[in-house]
């Protein structure tokens, strides 16, 4: 099966948002899939919407394959269902089925938190972070690296850690980041 990546880009009002920090993972992607360095700047492939809030989805391999719009209206998120699972989506493949079965396994909540290896990643759409009094922690291995979650690690917003299931009791409140939402205090429970 040929190997396919996406990026989600914001665009609201015609502005493009973190647009390095996407360019900065396409090339690593394809860098290490394909053994290519290749220079991308994905901003000459995007015509933005002028006005309204809307997520980008460009796919690649090698090379840009198409680009869409789609009008965005954030997920409400209040409860996260823990599932465990080995999964590997250390890239943002477009093909999505392990962690839309993942997903299928969240049982009333909104979302799922995946634990891999003993530890804490992501949710099924975003990187979490967890408050424990002082500042925002976020696990060291996520299934996916993020571009905003590399950007708040750049302003050192956030820090990594190992997160444990055992180690949640500990923080007093979570949150989730990805490129469509920034950054977001949940209001919920796991």
């Amino acid at each position: 099966m040929k190997k396919l990546f996406f990026e989600t880009i914001k665009i609201e009002d015609g502005k493009i948002f973190n647009i390095e920090y996407h360019n900065q993972r396409a090339f690593n992607t394809i860098d290490k899939n394909f053994g290519i360095k290749k220079e991308i700047d994905l901003k000459k492939f995007i015509n933005p919407p002028k006005s309204g809030l809307f997520r980008c989805k460009i796919v690649y391999d090698k090379d840009i394959l198409d680009v869409k719009y789609y009008p965005y209206k954030p997920r409400v998120i209040k409860s996260l269902k823990v599932v465990y699972s080995n999964i590997d989506y250390s890239f943002k493949y477009l093909n999505r089925d392990e962690l839309n079965s993942l997903f299928e396994k969240r049982e009333g909540c909104d979302d799922i938190l995946i634990v891999k290896d003993g530890l804490i990643t992501d949710t099924s759409i975003a990187n979490i972070a967890f408050f424990d009094r002082n500042r925002w922690i976020t696990p060291r291995k996520p299934l996916l690296k993020g571009t905003t979650r590399e950007r708040l690690l750049k302003e050192r917003k956030i820090f990594e850690e190992d997160i444990r299931i055992e180690d949640i009791k500990r923080f007093k409140k979570f949150a989730i980041m990805n490129a469509m939402v920034g950054f977001v205090e949940i209001k919920g429970h796991l």
